[in-house]
């Protein structure tokens, strides 16, 4: 059968993994922000602790993926848990880092009026500093979405959820009949997952980002 033949007897599958691709790449992206963030804010006042926080979650992304879910496996088994806490990881290198650079390029003249009116270090934080600092932020979480995408195929390795299962199992099965028309249905599916990312990601800049902020 021809490629659109392949995706119309098999649509149902091929949306569920799709499904399973995205949920399992937005919650580790969920996850990886909240942890990167955090990390950023403990680390960025001082030259040392930003530069060894940006430096080990680099570190980290040079593991390549397959070996890293490898050594997880004997670890947390199977299925799920590898794959997740493999793509949090990965996805912290850019949130720590523009995290970093945004906190660190907030004007001090602002954070020192909050100070003088009486504002807690917590209050400048959280009303000054992040706000200020969340356009690069967004960056940062949009350039680890596009990686976690792609490496989120990897984890079928593992058994894990996604699209990834479906590219497996046409290179497994390469000079079958429809081998081909697997590889390039988990690839594209990746593809236009990653591009509607991307659009909610522009679309929660207009929302959130200020239009003097954005110029």
């Amino acid at each position: 059968m021809n490629f659109w033949e392949y995706l119309g007897n098999r649509h149902q599958q091929l949306l569920t993994d799709a499904y399973q691709h995205a949920s399992v790449v937005f919650q580790c992206m969920v996850v990886a922000t909240v942890i990167g963030v955090l990390i950023a804010v403990v680390t960025y006042s001082g030259e040392w602790s930003g530069n060894l926080a940006t430096t080990t979650t680099a570190t980290i992304l040079t593991v390549p993926a397959l070996a890293l879910i490898g050594l997880l496996i004997p670890i947390v088994g199977l299925g799920v848990p590898p794959t997740v806490i493999a793509l949090t990881l990965y996805g912290l290198l850019p949130v720590v880092r523009n995290a970093i650079v945004g906190l660190r390029g907030v004007d001090p003249s602002l954070v020192d009026a909050a100070t003088g009116i009486g504002m807690s270090r917590p209050a400048r934080l959280l009303r000054i500093e992040l706000p200020l600092a969340w356009p690069p932020i967004l960056t940062g979480i949009r350039v680890s979405t596009q990686m976690l995408m792609g490496i989120a195929a990897i984890a079928a390795y593992a058994s894990g959820p996604g699209l990834g299962n479906v590219i497996f199992r046409g290179l497994a099965s390469l000079g079958s009949a429809n081998a081909l028309n697997q590889v390039l249905a988990g690839t594209l599916g990746i593809i236009v997952l990653a591009l509607l990312f991307d659009a909610a990601y522009v679309l929660i800049g207009r929302l959130t980002i200020p239009r003097g902020i954005r110029a």
